[in-house]
């Protein structure tokens, strides 16, 4: 409804607000102690308390868990390939779903994405556009998606690496060849992958009511990652052609 939608959009705004009020009330608290003749407040101290506290407390966090969640991912892709540039091509389908994450924060900021209607519903309206703040809320969806978006390079590599282990290609035309047959073989499995994820994201994306609003801005970092990630079909089959043909 329109108001759950402003009670939304206001929520979404409250953390830039809070933070930038928080940093005006510490600048005039300091220029109205030292205005105050005569007062020592040697031995004193004061905070700033309350969601801003949470917020740095928060961001600090996911400054280490980020980093942290991105290199056990990587240990976890060379534990299955035994190979470093195996596991690095994998990992760049993480990279391209997070770009389309941040492509799908940027879409929620114009006000030309999904204006129109279907069967009379507006499509900003069901599925809140509006824009939207990075936030703790919107990290913790990117952390989500680096757990998912590595899926389809992982079976597309992995087919890659059992066809060249069958088989030892003897000029370059081959090799080519064969990283085309395993994309074909393996095309469908990545594609019912990537759309069932994004099929079970429409309704939180669509839903309202409590919870709505950290939900939402949870998915939608996954939501457009997993959708650009169907790029990853194509760019580690082409990588690892590239990587065959200089071993070659």
């Amino acid at each position: 409804s329109p108001l759950e939608y402003q009670e939304q959009t206001f929520s979404s705004a409250f953390d830039d607000a809070s933070e930038k009020a928080a940093k005006q009330g510490r600048a005039l608290t300091e220029q109205e102690i030292d205005a105050l003749p005569g007062l020592n407040l040697r031995g004193s101290s004061y905070v700033f308390a309350g969601s801003y506290e949470n917020q740095i407390r928060a961001a600090k966090t996911l400054s280490v868990v980020i980093p942290l969640a991105l290199f056990i991912i990587f240990i976890i892709l060379y534990f299955q390939f035994k190979s470093t540039v195996t596991s690095l091509l994998v990992f760049s389908g993480i990279i391209v779903a997070w770009s389309g994450g941040f492509l799908m924060i940027w879409l929620y900021s114009q006000e030309w994405f999904l204006d129109f209607g279907v069967f009379g519903v507006n499509m900003r309206e069901l599925f809140q556009v509006h824009t939207i703040n990075l936030s703790v809320a919107i990290w913790v969806g990117f952390l989500a998606l680096f757990g998912i978006a590595s899926d389809d390079g992982v079976v597309m590599c992995t087919y890659l690496k059992q066809s060249f282990q069958d088989k030892t290609p003897a000029s370059v035309d081959e090799i080519r060849q064969m990283v085309i047959q395993a994309g074909k073989r393996r095309i469908r499995p990545c594609l019912m992958t990537t759309a069932t994820t994004i099929l079970a994201l429409i309704p939180v994306l669509t839903s309202t009511g409590r919870g709505s609003d950290i939900m939402v801005p949870m998915a939608i970092p996954s939501f457009g990652g997993m959708t650009i990630e169907i790029l990853t079909m194509l760019v580690v089959p082409v990588l690892y052609s590239a990587v065959k043909e200089y071993k070659h």
